[in-house]
């Protein structure tokens, strides 16, 4: 470090000049260049140690992954339940489908779920019975009173008077003719609940929806047309001769007749009301205690085991969801398109029986299910479009 004062006689100004050298180590001046080097941040003192067990991970509650994959599945699910219900014009037909594939899987759950035999009517009276507590609890769910409903109630009293009737005929019947008698039988309601709605409710078919009902009815007689001539070889047919076939036959004809007036009564009710679950709770309502009735009047109670009660409660609950749909495809759509729907249950059934090799398949029940299907199909295609 040099150091250098100048002083003047005239000014007295002092100036001080520093020089300051910065001295070389020897081993950069024996290198002989100075290089730059970047310096970190932070020391190598001052770094942060990290490794897996200081890593801090995002806390989440045990169940909240779960429920955050199921939430799309859930979406989609309510969405399309919603565009079923009142989403879109076919909406109507997609409900009567969702009722017969209901059905339909009804029949599957008994038939593959054996359980000890119970009496018709103690199975119809437990059937009631949940339809009745269920269409309860969603009505008074979603704030529907169930007073002071003016003309309403009398189409529901109808409706549940004829919808009673209906079942306690078909019991009889299927109790005293075959099954596939009682069936065919069974499957001329949509036809019978077209006509009644033609002069009742006043409604205009075209040649369409009377040709897919001819069309469904027609396999339905191609299906159980060797069934018809001759009697089943394992043990469904009941010889049932004189009057007691007659009188059996007459109570299959009955339940058909008060089941195609019940649909219309159902579509009638439904407009009215606004509300399609009043139908079934007037049925139940009405149902329900009849069938306990004649359950301790005319048949033996059988107390069911436990597994046996269970199936019971389920096949209520679909019973309960396939009334439902039905009530709904009714409101939104002519009686003739939505009851051609109905004859889709057959078809499966058929099906069913076939691929599960309980019966051989043959050249009628195939065409017959064919028959069906594509009736069904060309309905739901064509049927909406024709509206407008």
């Amino acid at each position: 470090m040099a150091s250098s004062a100048e002083s003047s006689d005239g000014d007295h100004d002092v100036e001080l000049n520093v020089i300051v050298r910065e001295s070389i180590s020897s081993s950069e001046a024996d290198g002989g260049a100075v290089t730059e080097e970047k310096s970190p941040l932070l020391t190598q003192a001052e770094k942060p140690k990290i490794n897996i067990f200081t890593l801090s991970y995002p806390r989440r509650k045990p169940g909240e992954e779960v429920i955050r994959s199921l939430e799309p599945e859930i979406s989609a699910v309510s969405q399309f339940i919603s565009w079923v219900w009142s989403g879109s014009r076919y909406s109507g037909l997609m409900c009567m489908a969702i009722s017969s594939t209901i059905y339909f899987t009804m029949e599957v759950v008994t038939d593959v779920f054996s359980v000890q035999p119970i009496p018709l009517l103690e199975a119809a009276f437990t059937r009631c019975t949940v339809i009745l507590v269920l269409s309860y609890m969603w009505l008074r769910k979603v704030g529907q009173p169930l007073s002071g409903l003016g003309n309403v109630k009398n189409l529901l009293i109808s409706r549940g008077l004829m919808g009673f009737l209906s079942l306690m005929s078909f019991i009889y019947c299927i109790q005293r003719l075959p099954l596939s008698q009682a069936t065919v039988l069974c499957l001329t309601t949509p036809i019978i609940a077209s006509v009644v709605a033609r002069f009742v409710l006043h409604e205009n078919y075209k040649i369409a929806d009377v040709g897919g009902l001819a069309c469904s009815f027609f396999g339905v007689l191609f299906i159980f047309r060797q069934l018809l001539t001759t009697q089943d070889q394992h043990g469904e047919g009941k010889s049932v001769r004189g009057s007691g076939h007659i009188y059996a036959i007459l109570a299959g004809s009955l339940s058909s007749i008060t089941g195609g007036i019940s649909y219309c009564l159902i579509r009638a009710g439904a407009n009215a009301s606004e509300q399609p679950l009043l139908t079934v709770f007037s049925f139940s309502v009405l149902a329900s205690p009849a069938a306990g009735i004649c359950l301790f009047a005319f048949e033996e109670f059988v107390l069911p085991s436990f597994y046996s009660f269970s199936l019971m409660l389920v096949l209520g609950v679909l019973a309960f969801f396939a009334e439902v749909f039905l009530a709904r495809g009714l409101q939104l759509e002519k009686t003739s398109k939505v009851a051609n729907v109905l004859y889709m249950e057959a078809a499966l059934s058929q099906l069913w029986v076939i691929g599960s090799a309980r019966i051989a398949p043959t050249f009628g029940r195939i065409f017959g299910c064919l028959l069906i299907l594509i009736s069904v199909c060309c309905t739901m295609y064509f049927g909406p479009d024709k509206e407008d």
